[in-house]
């Protein structure tokens, strides 16, 4: 029975089960419906539903539904999520959202409507409903948003034989917790102690003298962003949460923490491509369209400068043709040159790797790297340019151009992050495209410039 145990929790999702869940669906074949997805992870079965279309979840919900429980509710995509819950029964939604701690409710009513929210309030205990509705009205984003209200607290008097003997008789307790808070009687949080240390520790010794080196607290209206750097700062498991008054309201969990810090990397990664930061492989046409077309227009008057500096040397071009078989080397070179500035600066913005303090040494550093890259690839560009058109001269432009327009892409890709960031922006919200457009324009205008200057 063991291994077969330990053989259906290695069974992953891949394509021949994905195709034989479909097909099962496809018969109304409940039974091998079921066969087939209870070896899997909640995770693995969100991923099936977030893999086949509308239709086809539909019709597996209608023969499986009766298995959902509130971890795949977590574990479904935001984008469908509204979807799935709507198509079940109110009864199914209620039993599975009972299971759940306070934390994962909330985030599963901040993407929901307002009648859908509504449904699973309902569901809800009193105690339970209390507990969410007051966590939801923190500010979107916030501690309190990401903070389970289930704590386990004991006095700071307490020996870790009462602590022990408290955990054991209590007969609800939260399903995930690191740490035994030890509060005062105002209920403020002093220290925590880890259940690794209770368990191996005597039973007279004194929890204070157990307590890590490690605690602080956060406020509930601390910005969630903030809180996971300061896990992964300090390298906490989990972090108290107190209202105004220092008292204790909840605790946050590291998994809560790195699921904020994912987002925020996902978030970054899009904005940078200018695709919008919600966008996602599930959106329908209209919603990919309503998220990529606002940039697009963003990118086409940008792109229109460089239009516009290359009209402005429309003689230099008509009289040495082959500068225009040379221009997109130019653009192309200078382009990926900021993209990779911008990705370290962007990323060290967002772990505060880059700050007030050092930004001056950063942008140093990237202006040495951008001008010794520029003389790399000017000698090769320099000597492939005279060796294919027979003039050295058109080499020297190309060559002078290329360690400018280097110059260019690597201060750029570090000074525009900065800038927005200055002025409260995301450093993500659209540099790539204000960076590209930047090397485009400076690399045409050195490069045709130059070439008008030397060569005519």
């Amino acid at each position: 029975m063991a291994d077969h145990e330990a053989a259906v929790e290695e069974i992953e999702l891949d394509d021949d089960r994905v195709e034989a869940i479909r097909a099962a669906v496809e018969a109304g074949d409940r039974a091998l419906v079921l066969g087939l997805v209870e070896p899997l992870h909640a995770a693995d079965i969100a991923d099936f539903l977030e893999q086949i279309d509308a239709s086809e979840r539909l019709a597996f919900l209608a023969l499986y539904s009766g298995e959902i429980d509130g971890d795949l509710l977590s574990e479904i995509d935001e984008t469908i999520r509204e979807e799935v819950i709507g198509s079940l029964p109110a009864e199914v939604v209620a039993e599975a959202v009972r299971d759940l701690d306070t934390d994962d409710v909330v985030d599963i009513l901040e993407d929901l409507d307002s009648p859908a929210q509504g449904r699973i309030l309902d569901a809800l205990d009193m105690a339970d409903r209390v507990a969410v509705e007051q966590a939801m009205a923190y500010p979107e984003g916030s501690a309190g948003r990401l903070m389970q209200r289930e704590v386990v607290v004991a006095p700071e008097h307490w020996t870790v034989g009462e602590a022990i003997d408290f955990l054991r008789g209590e007969e609800v307790l939260p399903d995930q917790f690191y740490h035994v808070i030890l509060v005062d009687p105002r209920m403020k949080p002093l220290g925590y102690v880890t259940l690794g240390r209770i368990l191996s520790a005597r039973r007279e010794a004194a929890l204070k003298d157990l307590a890590e080196e490690s605690f602080r607290t956060v406020e509930a209206d601390e910005d969630e962003e903030e809180v996971a750097y300061i896990f992964n700062q300090y390298h906490l498991i989990s972090c108290p949460v107190v209202d105004a008054g220092g008292r204790l309201v909840g605790v946050i969990t590291i998994d809560d923490a790195m699921n904020v810090l994912d987002e925020g990397h996902e978030e970054d990664m899009l904005l940078l491509a200018g695709v919008g930061e919600e966008a996602s492989v599930l959106d329908g046409p209209f919603a990919t369209v309503r998220q990529r077309l606002p940039w697009l227009v963003v990118n086409l008057f940008t792109a229109s400068l460089s239009a516009f500096v290359i009209s402005r040397f429309e003689a230099t071009i008509t009289a040495i043709v082959a500068l225009a078989a040379l221009m997109p080397i130019v653009a192309s070179t200078g382009g990926i040159a900021g993209t990779q500035s911008l990705a370290v600066a962007v990323r060290a913005l967002a772990t505060r790797d880059l700050t007030a303090a050092n930004a001056r040494r950063v942008v140093l550093r990237e202006l040495a790297a951008g001008a010794i890259n520029g003389m790399a690839l000017a000698a090769i560009l320099g000597l492939a340019g005279w060796a294919i058109f027979g003039d050295p001269w058109i080499g020297g432009v190309l060559a002078m151009a290329m360690i400018v327009n280097q110059i260019v892409a690597a201060l750029g890709g570090v000074l525009v992050p900065l800038t927005l960031e200055r002025m409260g922006l995301d450093p993500a919200l659209a540099s790539g495209t204000f960076v590209t457009t930047l090397t485009d324009v400076m690399g045409f205008l050195a490069f045709l410039g130059l070439a008008t200057l030397v060569l005519l």
